[in-house]
């Protein structure tokens, strides 16, 4: 085994790694992502290659010690504190709802995280359009196995995988994407998406209006997928995810008593403009959310049936 890269960071303030990095995990069977002993491993995709990357869960207090093997190892290390959020600033925060500003109170270590890997948000994101999470997270996972490769230094014996960059994607023929659960419309944006890669990877650099802008000139890539990128790789505090009913729904219900809808939502969060974001992760991580009722949507499926029936 190679030797690693080592960093230790000291944040300016309190920091649970876990919770800042926690809408970066594809689903609880995420190839890309794992726990062990108080370590937190990720495979990660930057621009110099692959990385197995391994943060010492500790206190929000300590120092972040941070490992990191294969080609890309500095990069990550160079650019760890600010995927940790340490750019992120809640100035001009005011939690204006006892819920939310519960909510803030009990989570002081969540930021929002700026990774600077836009496809590695954007890919999975178009994957997960318009179908359930059951649905999506599995596609994920089988795109990644099939096109991905196996995490450097100890990510192999982890069983820790790195997704797939542009070019192993735009490689799949149509029919592992039937395989995968992932339907012709979102494999063919996704074909879109891998074809303007270096221009997508750019948007790091702009305002978040420019890059939210050249991210939704993809056809097939609206507000919501956009959204789902920007919080993530960007580092955008407002970008809420409108399009998605149950974002709204549950962020209606914890802010009034009653679900609303997109419209709704935009006046409800217009007093947090600039952090709009920042309230709908924290009543996430506080588990705030209206009741759940009725049964789940059975997943679906996008392969072919066979005459006897099979799939």
């Amino acid at each position: 085994m190679s030797i690693p890269r080592r960093r230790r960071w000291t944040p300016a303030s309190p920091l649970v790694v876990g919770q800042t990095w926690g809408t970066l995990r594809r689903g609880a069977g995420d190839p890309a992502w794992t726990v062990r002993a108080g370590t937190l491993w990720r495979g990660i995709r930057t621009p110099l290659g692959p990385v197995t990357l391994g943060i010492a869960a500790r206190d929000p207090q300590a120092p972040v010690l941070a490992r990191a093997w294969g080609p890309g190892a500095e990069w990550v290390l160079e650019h760890l504190p600010r995927m940790l959020g340490e750019e992120d600033d809640d100035s001009g925060f005011t939690p204006r709802h006892p819920v939310v500003r519960d909510a803030a109170r009990r989570h002081p270590g969540w930021r929002v995280p700026r990774t600077g890997l836009v496809l590695e948000s954007l890919l999975p994101a178009v994957v997960e359009q318009k179908v359930t999470g059951q649905e999506a997270f599995a596609g994920w996972r089988r795109i990644v196995h099939r096109a991905g490769e196996r995490a450097p230094g100890p990510g192999a014996e982890l069983g820790l995988w790195v997704p797939p960059g542009p070019a192993d994607l735009a490689a799949l023929p149509s029919w592992e994407w039937l395989r995968a659960g992932v339907s012709p419309q979102r494999s063919a944006t996704l074909a879109r998406v891998v074809q303007v890669a270096a221009r997508l990877e750019e948007c790091t650099g702009m305002s978040s209006a420019r890059a939210r802008a050249r991210i939704t000139s993809v056809p097939g890539v609206g507000v919501w997928t956009a959204a789902e990128t920007a919080h993530r790789a960007l580092g955008d505090p407002d970008a809420v995810s409108f399009g998605d009913y149950h974002v709204a729904a549950d962020i209606g219900w914890a802010l009034t008593g009653s679900p609303v809808d997109d419209h709704a939502l935009v006046e409800l969060l217009a007093p947090y403009a600039g952090h709009r974001y920042r309230v709908q992760r924290l009543l996430q991580l506080a588990g705030v959310h209206r009741p759940r009722r009725g049964p789940r949507m059975a997943p679906r499926t996008h392969l072919p049936v066979s005459r006897a029936g099979g799939r």
